[in-house]
């Protein structure tokens, strides 16, 4: 005799609903809660009793309702999992906009005094205070709500804008000296100083790297002095020419720039330097007086205001400290400036190679001279 109660729902398979259940019951790469609904619908397909396909399956009774339940309103869809509401949020949409706004100014606007940056901590403190209403934040709570803002306070990216409204124009010069093979008669040379070059000696000697083991490099050292590399590099051989020096005063410029006169005896010379005050006419107008002195054959390009990266020495400049002055000893000032002259000396003879440069400036628009 059946038992008294209600008739249980059925759960009837097709045959393409059972294979499908039946791949998802097997499968290893499915999750494991997609395992077990299929599983659940198999044994109500064989059995329509709840409880037998609980035991079957090793689940809950009431599991086995709800996913029958779910699939015989709503199909294959309805064994997704739903989206979950969570708790009650702990904190309200102006508190955590007001973290943000905190995150986006400067300490100092919200009265947290003796701190340039922001850390979590510190805004924490400055909710507790209240720009909406005092509240209690922890520090991860600061990071959850910052990090979902995709907001690094206490990240700092270095950025410059050149301010110098013939920006454009000055790129396009320089560049096409570099792009444009000199006409016979003419050298280009990319003019400007290094300077601060320290002699640096160690108090104890350097040990060299071993098997297993950095090199090691004593934090004492010894200040013996500072040197001026002046230099001139020719964009279209590489060859550099350079002298040391202690100062770097104008006259010292006006006296290597002589000497750069003298090697190119009978050239039309385009110079390329930056805008230091050494580089232009003062008062005496002395590179006016030093053109007239060399039948005015110099012509003299100037690089953008903060533009020191379209002048190809500094490259050259890059290559010197990181094979010469990085990491070096040098006892005496006389030692860098052996070291520096004999590296110029070794890439006039054996590695120079000109860069290629491929950069032929922005395009010149009328009326727009913004970089």
């Amino acid at each position: 005799m059946p038992s008294p109660g209600p008739r249980p729902r059925r759960v009837v398979l097709s045959g393409g609903e059972r294979a499908r259940h039946q791949a998802r019951a097997r499968g290893e790469a499915v999750a494991y809660r997609d395992v077990i609904r299929s599983r659940v619908l198999l044994a109500l397909d064989a059995d329509p009793s709840p409880s037998a396909a609980a035991r079957a399956v090793g689940v809950d009774v009431k599991t086995v309702r709800k996913w029958r339940d779910r699939f015989l309103a709503e199909g294959f869809p309805g064994l997704a999992d739903r989206r979950r509401l969570g708790a009650p949020a702990t904190f309200t949409s102006p508190q955590r906009c007001a973290v943000i706004g905190l995150a986006c100014g400067k300490p100092a606007d919200a009265g947290v005094s003796c701190r340039t940056i922001w850390t979590l901590s510190s805004l924490a403190e400055a909710m507790a205070s209240g720009p909406v209403e005092p509240v209690k934040m922890s520090r991860s709570t600061v990071y959850r709500i910052l990090d979902g803002a995709d907001l690094k306070p206490h990240h700092t990216r270095m950025w410059l804008h050149s301010p110098d409204p013939l920006f454009r124009e000055r790129v396009a010069d320089v560049c096409g000296l570099y792009t444009n093979p000199p006409p016979e008669g003419t050298v280009v040379l990319c003019m400007d100083e290094k300077t601060e070059m320290q002699a640096l000696g160690r108090r104890f000697p350097i040990r060299e790297a071993a098997p297993h083991r950095r090199r090691r490099v004593d934090h004492h050292y010894r200040r013996n002095g500072t040197r001026k590399l002046l230099a001139v590099y020719n964009p279209h051989t590489a060859e550099v020419y350079g002298e040391m020096r202690a100062t770097r005063t104008a006259a010292d410029t006006v006296a290597f720039m002589e000497e750069v006169a003298r090697r190119t005896e009978g050239k039309v010379v385009h110079i390329v330097w930056d805008n230091l005050n050494t580089h232009k006419d003062g008062p005496d107008e002395r590179w006016t007086a030093f053109n007239a002195r060399h039948g005015g054959r110099f012509r003299f390009h100037y690089t953008p205001i903060h533009g020191s990266w379209m002048n190809q020495v500094e490259m050259f400049f890059g290559i010197l400290q990181k094979r010469v002055l990085k990491g070096a000893v040098h006892n005496s000032v006389e030692e860098l400036d052996a070291d520096v002259l004999a590296f110029l000396d070794h890439w006039n003879r054996v590695e120079r190679r000109p860069f290629r440069w491929t950069f032929t400036g922005y395009p010149l628009q009328i009326g727009d001279r913004a970089a």
